[in-house]
């Protein structure tokens, strides 16, 4: 299978879909073992799944951004942490294809090395400042000694760490206290994992520590200052509520199996056929509606939209993330009241479904900041 010789949206759906039962019979024991999901990333991988958002002048697919969260739902719905650990290289690679921020030779370089199946992944995150989104300065710091940087620090939420090629790191540049991002391959001395994931939500997705020791790299592998970064919209991002929509998706469809198949003796029929039931059911498909049409509007209004027009959709781009991650934690909900007590059960993926959920509350941007940004624009 390979998905970048495909034409059409439905075909690369279709081709992903065929994915989705090993992912999710993969997903239980991968869970509750805090296993890293390698087999569905090595299968993404196979396909050329990780080129689609790569620019084609490098061979990737340079997908819309409609096409990337369609398919980040279906993923999900197969496997929650999968989905989430491979939305962000996809993701941070449709942002570089889009705004060409790193100098012409070392967007080149990591071009390549995704055309050769590397993964990569910004860790900006440190347990002292918080999510980066409320800007705090990194305490990682990064050295210039000759013709290299020496980069020291430690990175929290380094999702998919052990089987990124590369890092995007922040760290403070200590001769001019500035903040700078930098290329890290995950190869080089001094680079190591330290597995500290102790969530009980997004278990299998791999968000240990990156622990970095008198990392010595080139100095042309500092990609960007954060004093030259460019204020624009993060379309990209769609890939988080996309992720816990099919989650939700993945509830209802378990939720709607269980209904249609358990009959109580005290019934002539299953459970599906009482309106109770029913009521349940209907309002997760009208949630699931409302997040589908919110989500996949935003994102067909980026892709038609001029960088300008791009950049007045934060509002709506933020707005997207908090409807459907809430939502998609009502749905879930709901499914397991379907259930009852056998939701509870460590047979049952709704647990799974339950715990994975709640983590969207906690990717960015925050609630609070959507909000705070919806007030200011009125």
């Amino acid at each position: 299978m390979d998905l970048l010789s495909m034409q059409t949206l439905e075909d690369r759906l279709h081709a992903i879909n065929d994915l989705i039962p090993a992912f999710k019979q993969r997903a239980a024991n991968n869970d509750s073992t805090g296993r890293f999901p390698f087999e569905n990333i090595q299968d993404l991988k196979n396909s050329n799944y990780t080129q689609l958002t790569a620019p084609r002048e490098f061979g990737g697919g340079e997908i819309p951004l409609y096409d990337f969260v369609r398919f980040q739902e279906a993923i999900a719905i197969g496997d929650g942490a999968t989905a989430l650990s491979i939305g962000w290289h996809m993701g941070t690679m449709m942002n570089l294809a889009k705004n060409r921020p790193w100098k012409e030779s070392l967007f080149t370089f990591i071009c390549r090395e995704v055309q050769n199946g590397a993964l990569l992944n910004v860790c900006a995150t440190e347990e002292q400042t918080g999510s980066p989104t409320r800007g705090g300065r990194p305490l990682t710091t990064a050295v210039k000694n000759g013709d290299t940087w020496v980069i020291s620090g430690r990175k929290s939420f380094a999702t998919m760490s052990q089987m990124l090629d590369f890092f995007v790191v922040s760290a403070t540049i200590e001769e001019t206290d500035e903040v700078g991002f930098f290329l890290i391959p995950s190869q080089a001395n001094g680079v190591s994992v330290e597995e500290t994931w102790d969530s009980i939500a997004m278990r299998s997705s791999g968000s240990h520590d990156l622990v970095l020791e008198n990392v010595e790299i080139p100095l042309e592998y500092l990609t960007e200052k954060l004093v030259q970064r460019k204020k624009t919209a993060t379309g990209y991002l769609l890939h988080i509520p996309a992720c816990y929509l099919g989650i939700a998706e993945a509830a209802k469809r378990e939720a709607v199996h269980f209904a249609k198949n358990y009959k109580p003796n005290s019934l002539p029929h299953p459970i599906f056929e009482l309106p109770a039931i029913q009521q349940k059911i209907g309002e997760i498909e009208l949630k699931l509606l409302e997040s589908r049409h919110f989500l996949y509007s935003v994102a067909k209004m980026w892709d038609e939209s001029s960088i300008e027009q791009q950049n007045q959709l934060s509002p709506e781009l933020s707005a997207v993330k908090l409807s459907v991650t809430n939502k998609a934690v009502e749905i879930v909900d709901l499914a397991m009241r379907i259930v009852g007590a056998r939701s509870l059960s460590e047979k049952s993926p709704l647990q799974r479904y339950y715990r994975d959920v709640r983590a969207g509350l906690h990717n960015p941007p925050m609630d609070d900041m959507t909000l705070m940004l919806l007030a200011k624009r009125v």
